[in-house]
């Protein structure tokens, strides 16, 4: 994955979408994952849990997966806490287009507000009211401002000038100033958008990149201009088009707000938000990296490098040595082929020395003699006076002759020479092969810990789908189920659920069940504009029933009886009190007498195994095994687990551990009052 850092674009859209979405919202609890990243826990009336995920110097987004959290709460968690637990968020911005994100709260004493900088190594800070500094990640001092205890906080000296705040003439104005530094580098500087985005711009706006700032025409500078606003505005007007680039081998190579010029022809893998988007980079991104983190691979790619230098050095002393043994011997060879003319110069050269001649000019006296005798077979080259020895060549042979020895001692020093330079040979070629054998061994490891490389991440991404936090329908924050021929029943669980259930999500052609017991849930059937069947109406009844106090009473029928939503009002008749999850009922009730007070909780094996609970045939029509319960006296944890027993007693082994291991929590919500009978179990 190749994105580095969050940039002033990424900061902007991520904060755009994050105003709709947690602004009003309250900090149930704050948590410190690793040193430099925080998941502060966020309700909102009527929503989903959320969790904003900040990372200091790399990222700010929603969060839809479980976090590893810390048994012990690192200081500066628990100090958050302290302050932020309860408090309410009220805004939440980006400073001055820079990478830097504050996130204001309040709390019915006092206000916050939590800074989060994106920039760098980064750093989280957390203010008081008067702006002062309450707690840092990293408390330290610098040469432009001090994050320290007490002291009033102060920004970061900005990076450039705010794009949102810049003329088309300052634009202008600035570039003509910037002489000779490339246009890129200018936009970046100068904008403060970074050399990623910058080169964004100059595509868009058709200016070569490369080219001096200082000698843009008025027509590139306003083209400049009305690319960045472009970009500015898609921003701003939360105009997004999020996706997930991806390269060539389906890999995740960089996560954008918006499509960019950069990336055409490259896959898009689009995301409903932006932030949904960065989480999904992000969280992979950091699953994979830690997934390998151990793997030494370049430790074994450097041993690898350094044995290939070695081979090739071995390889050419290799060469070398076999060519001076074969060189060496037929030098050996060519002295005995011309062993009378080598002989007849060794004697001439010989008697001078004995004579006390100068043997230099013997030497010039032979060259003069080769001059005027043609060509001959054997050419005497140079003499040595130091060492006493003569330079000849033969055919394409050139060597030495000493004075000093003899014909055959010549030869036999060529021959020796050339017999130890075979055994050299023969030492580097076991030197040679012991190299690559290693290297093979070598590279054996390190294909072994890239297949590890490959693997450990594909593992680590497989088990990041099962820490994914499923986002729940409305429904599932009240009782449901699905009746055998698919409407969706819905009850409340209590008199807060009730009042929202009837209040916000019964429409019109909708209906509305209710038991004749005081206390009972509302039921409200779905019905998505069509006509409720027979079956539903029964199944609902029969769900209201069950989850009445008839069923806590040991009841064996109840009455129950059904009304559309515009039946029910707030206002009773005069004088009288509606309580809060109660109403008033207007109109003609339609009732169904003697509803029969059973259940059935049920396994489902589709992908992995399951509960579902509700009325015995809704449940049939699910389950692969149910049991039935009616009301009785057995109670809690005894009759849950009773319950777990009874339907893994019905299925293959494989599945019976799975449902034996289960949590009994899985199956309380479907009993009523966590009291009953088991009367049977079916498959």
């Amino acid at each position: 994955m190749s994105k580095r850092e969050f940039t002033s674009f990424d900061v902007a859209a991520a904060v755009q979408e994050l105003k709709q979405a947690v602004v009003d919202a309250r900090v149930n609890n704050v948590y410190q994952l690793d040193p430099k990243t925080l998941i502060l826990k966020l309700h909102k009336t009527d929503q989903p849990p959320l969790q904003l995920l900040l990372e200091a110097g790399r990222r700010l987004h929603l969060t839809s997966y479980a976090a590893e959290k810390p048994q012990v709460p690192p200081a500066f968690c628990m100090a958050l806490r302290k302050y932020l637990r309860g408090a309410w968020i009220t805004d939440i911005q980006q400073h001055e287009f820079e990478r830097v994100v504050t996130v204001q709260f309040k709390t019915k004493a006092t206000a916050f507000q939590l800074i989060l900088e994106l920039f760098g190594d980064g750093n989280i800070i957390l203010t008081g009211e008067k702006g002062e500094i309450l707690q840092a990640l990293i408390f330290k001092r610098m040469r432009d401002r001090n994050i320290l205890r007490g002291e009033v906080f102060q920004f970061p000296p900005s990076s450039g000038k705010n794009p949102f705040k810049v003329t088309r003439e300052e634009l202008a104005e600035a570039s003509k100033s910037s002489g000779d530094v490339e246009v890129v580098r200018f936009m970046a500087r100068f904008l403060g958008v970074g050399g990623f985005y910058a080169e964004e711009i100059l595509l868009r706006a058709e200016v070569e990149k490369t080219k001096r700032a200082g000698t843009l025409s008025d027509s590139e500078v306003s083209a400049i201009f009305a690319a960045l606003q472009v970009l500015l505005s898609t921003v701003s007007a939360s105009k997004l088009e999020p996706g997930i680039v991806l390269a060539e081998d389906g890999s995740f190579l960089d996560v954008v707000p918006f499509k960019l010029k950069r990336y055409e022809g490259y896959q898009l893998q689009r995301y409903a938000s932006f932030n949904e988007a960065l989480d999904e980079f992000y969280v992979r991104a950091t699953a994979a990296a830690k997934a390998v983190a151990g793997v030494e691979v370049d430790k074994l790619q450097r041993e690898a490098a350094r044995l290939q230098r070695v081979i090739a050095e071995q390889e050419q002393a290799l060469r070398e040595e076999e060519v001076r043994a074969e060189r060496d011997r037929q030098i050996g060879d060519v002295i005995y082929a011309n062993s009378s003319q080598i002989q007849a110069l060794l004697d001439r050269f010989a008697e001078a020395r004995h004579e006390g001649e100068d043997l230099t000019a013997v030497f010039n006296a032979v060259l003069a003699a080769q001059a005027s005798g043609g060509k001959p077979e054997m050419l005497v080259e140079s003499f040595d006076a130091r060492n006493l020895a003569l330079n000849v060549c033969v055919g394409n042979l050139r060597f030495s002759l000493s004075l000093r020895k003899t014909l055959f001692e010549n030869a036999a020093e060529y021959y020796e020479r050339g017999k130890k330079a075979k055994q050299k040979f023969e030492g580097a070629t076991s030197a040679l092969d012991a190299s690559r054998q290693k290297l093979a061994e070598i590279e054996r490891e390190i294909a072994a810990v890239e297949a590890l490389r490959l693997a450990k991440p594909a593992e680590a991404l497989e088990k990041l789908s099962e820490r994914k936090v499923k986002s729940k329908e409305w429904f599932e924050k009240f009782r449901w189920f699905t009746s055998s021929d698919g409407f969706l029943v819905v009850a409340g669980k209590d008199a807060v659920s009730n009042e929202v259930l009837v209040k916000k999500h019964a429409e019109k052609d909708d209906v509305v069940f209710h038991a004749d017991v005081a206390g009972a849930p509302f039921v409200v059937v779905k019905t998505q504009g069509k006509v409720p069947s027979e079956q539903a109406l029964r199944e609902a009844g029969e769900f209201a029933a069950a989850f009445s106090r008839a069923w806590r009473e040991g009841a064996g029928t109840a009455d129950v009886y059904w009304v559309k939503p515009d039946q029910l009002s707030k206002s009773g008749p005069s004088g009288e009190y509606v309580t809060r999850g109660a109403f008033a009922v207007v109109g003609k009730r339609n009732w169904i007498r003697n509803v029969p007070l059973i259940l059935a909780v049920g396994v489902t094996t589709d992908d992995e195994v399951g509960f579902v609970g509700g009325p015995v045939e809704a449940v049939k029509a699910k389950a692969k095994v149910y049991a039935t319960l009616v009301p009785g006296d057995l109670a809690g944890k005894e009759l849950l687990k009773r319950v777990l027993r009874a339907l893994a007693s019905k299925l293959p082994k494989e599945q019976r551990e799975k449902v034996l291991k289960a949590s009994i929590e899985q199956v309380r919500e479907f009993v009523p009052y966590t009291k009953a009978r088991l009367i049977g179990v079916s498959s």
